[in-house]
């Protein structure tokens, strides 16, 4: 059996663990040090570190501090690691607490975080999704039941000082160009909320004052969101301090290619046992800036789809060239609608694209003027026929199940 590290009590906040941090920075203490070779185990909280309840209220999703995010277990030193190596890391299980058998999926307010479709949902909604061994189903969104593939939403290395204040330059330069926008262009660092792990004293404060915010991915991996990286991956990690310092947090029990949804998984309470080694020189031997990933090769079987198509024209019917993001937004949306037509609500949609295992493709980005983005919708993990046919869509629903709703403050 493989030794847990890292232990969190949902019953006690994160702030109480000196083995949990909120923060990218290079002077996080270690939380434990494992040998090139070894595996174990880390337990870690939700992203929000428990504030989200098991309930059928969206207040919590509206009223939560987006500061305090992401509560990562670590960082785990491996001894022998220095810049410019790459750590290897075998993803061997990934689990659920057995005191924690649910998850939740939210979309925030426009007015704290928002998401990929604000515009769309700019208030605050929940659905709860409960654990059936490997498939899941929700009380707010009937009729789908599907197939998890858990894996860690966030996991990366710490940045050397170089690269970190890389990261907040280039962030906070940016969130200058519009410093008013809602929802905001990024996050920079806030000392007030930050969790330094065992860090104390004015060693602390300066770091709380620097650390960068956990929300982006960058070139150490952090938070990707890939739903592949489950059992069975690996993950090759740029190391930038000596012991490479290796975090891990914001389970997820499913996702949706792209996380559309924001708090956009099922976001999940557990534990990953990995196993961790080296490439020495890796990064330069392989011209590696940001992680490769070998994703697992389990993955739930779905092999019949409904694809539909998403082209870089807006909403308003404005052109924009080659631009993926609107191609892919516009296919979600273009889901969305169809699937209304079976009686789910908007949000009910929304939510089934965010954490059922539906995969996004870039499909094409050379014909000018306009990129095309795919989702692709596995029609199994409904309890009806999704597939058109010349009698039209039957009602699945009456509107009598809704996902809960908070209206902003």
């Amino acid at each position: 059996m493989a030794e847990t590290l890292i232990k969190v009590d949902l019953k006690q906040s994160p702030y109480e663990n000196d083995k949990v941090h909120n923060r990218w920075h290079p002077d996080v203490p270690m939380a434990c040090w494992v040998k090139p070779g070894d595996d174990f185990v880390l337990e870690t909280y939700d992203w929000t570190g428990g504030y989200i309840k098991n309930d059928d209220s969206a207040d919590d999703v509206r009223d939560v501090d987006l500061t305090t995010v992401h509560f990562l277990s670590g960082p785990v030193g491996v001894k022998g690691a220095e810049p410019g190596d790459l750590l290897v890391v075998d993803l061997l299980d990934i689990g659920a607490k057995p005191d924690s058998q649910w998850g939740f999926n939210g979309f925030f307010s426009k007015q704290n975080g928002g998401g990929f479709l604000t515009d769309h949902f700019p208030l605050a909604q929940k659905s709860i999704w409960d654990f059936h061994g490997m498939f899941t189903d929700s009380r707010h969104v009937p009729g789908v039941r599907y197939a998890g593939l858990i894996h860690p939403g966030l996991i990366g290395c710490l940045p050397d000082p170089k690269l970190l204040e890389t990261w907040n330059r280039r962030e906070i330069d940016f969130i200058a160009t519009d410093p008013d926008r809602v929802p905001g262009l990024a996050n920079p660092p806030f000392a007030a909320t930050a969790h330094m792990g065992a860090l104390q004293g004015e060693a602390r404060a300066k770091a709380a004052a620097e650390g960068a915010r956990t929300v982006p991915p960058r070139e150490h991996g952090g938070n990707c969101d890939i739903k592949d990286l489950s059992r069975g991956a690996k993950i090759y990690f740029p190391v930038y301090v000596d012991g490479a310092g290796l975090s891990v947090g914001d389970l997820h029990f499913s996702q949706g290619d792209g996380e559309i949804t924001f708090c956009g998984a099922i976001e999940m309470a557990g534990w990953v046992h990995m196993k961790v080694d080296l490439i020495k020189g890796g990064m330069a031997k392989y011209g590696i800036k940001n992680p490769i990933f070998k994703p697992s090769p389990i993955t739930p079987k779905y092999d019949d789809y409904l694809i539909f198509e998403g082209i870089s024209v807006d909403e308003a019917g404005k052109q924009h060239y080659l631009d993926v993001h609107i191609a892919y937004r516009q296919a979600c949306l273009n889901a969305i609608e169809y699937l209304k037509k079976f009686g789910y609500s908007g949000a009910q949609a929304y939510s089934i694209l965010g954490t059922a295992p539906v995969q996004g493709h870039i499909s094409g980005v050379v014909d000018i003027p306009n990129a095309c983005a795919t989702l692709w919708l596995p029609t199994d993990i409904f309890d009806f026929d999704i597939k058109p046919n010349a009698n039209g869509p039957t009602k699945f629903l009456d509107g009598s199940v809704q996902m809960p709703i908070s209206p902003d403050k």
